[in-house]
């Protein structure tokens, strides 16, 4: 009985070695809550509720053509905005994935309750990026949805439209990456904001109410602002490193204390019935 529980305990070691190799040790690099890294200074959500957005920005579709904001905001539907980059590294695809993830339980289709519209801030990303950003979403949607668009940047729009809607971010030449917050924003059919969603992942009954309250043009302050950003400085290697990634390390070192406390608990309990 002894050795058939040191099996399974060692099954549960290997498991934990599993789940956290390759993972460097998180940065001993510890600022205060709320402060961001160097180099990211300024890059936050702005709450700028009820600001109406230029309409008349234009943008990149992913056919190529030239399309007016404009074209998005109409027959009272409201909008949610995504402002990412599509080489991002790793950030960006965990929103695109926690949105899709919580509009797949959501009984509207985005073309005929509202619209999204995601948008490119690198000005050198393509449409045909855009394109394949797009097909890779939309099969993970598993449905048909005419009203999700993805753009890119056109003559600075994305810019502008960044900061009217509140959404800092910067570039950092060194790393080569853009240092950027994590959420998105509903609009109303009007084009005002009319709520900030943060984080990677959304529950979709928030999204449903957050769609609901801005097709009735109404505005509602987000109650928890929990912020990601891009990434963060380690001291130790002078460079910048993955935050969400460092938060999948976290999860990785939970993961072995978990196993080490249920193999404590294996022991006691084979102790007591030994004794």
């Amino acid at each position: 009985m002894f050795r058939s529980t040191t099996f399974r305990i060692a099954a549960a070691l290997g498991l934990g070695a599993v789940v956290f190799a390759g993972s460097n040790p998180l940065p001993s690099y510890q600022r205060p809550v709320g402060a961001p890294p160097p180099g990211a200074e300024g890059v936050k959500i702005e709450e700028n509720l009820g600001r109406q957005m230029d309409l008349r920005l234009t943008f990149r579709d992913e056919d190529s053509n030239i399309v007016s904001l404009q074209d998005y905001f109409h027959k009272g539907r409201p909008v949610i905005v995504n402002l990412i980059y599509y080489n991002c590294p790793m950030l960006c695809n965990l929103v695109l994935n926690g949105e899709t993830e919580a509009i797949r339980e959501i009984p509207w289709t985005p073309g005929n309750e509202y619209e999204i519209v995601t948008i490119s801030i690198d000005p050198r990303e393509t449409p045909e990026l855009a394109r394949q950003k797009k097909s890779t979403h939309l099969a993970s949607y598993g449905r048909p949805a005419p009203g999700w668009h993805f753009l890119t940047d056109n003559d600075g729009s994305a810019k502008k439209l960044a900061e009217l809607i509140g959404y800092h971010y910067r570039y950092d030449e060194l790393q080569k990456q853009f240092a950027h917050p994590a959420g998105i924003m509903i609009l109303t059919p009007e084009g005002k904001v009319a709520r900030y969603l943060y984080g990677v992942r959304y529950k979709t009954r928030d999204v449903r109410f957050a769609l609901a309250q801005a097709s009735e043009n109404r505005t509602t302050m987000a109650l928890d602002k929990i912020m990601l950003l891009c990434y963060q400085y380690d001291p130790k290697t002078n460079s910048y490193v993955m935050f969400a990634q460092n938060f999948m390390k976290l999860g990785g070192l939970l993961t072995v204390l978990f196993i080490a406390g249920f193999i404590m608990k294996m022991l006691r309990a084979e102790r007591h019935k030994m004794a």
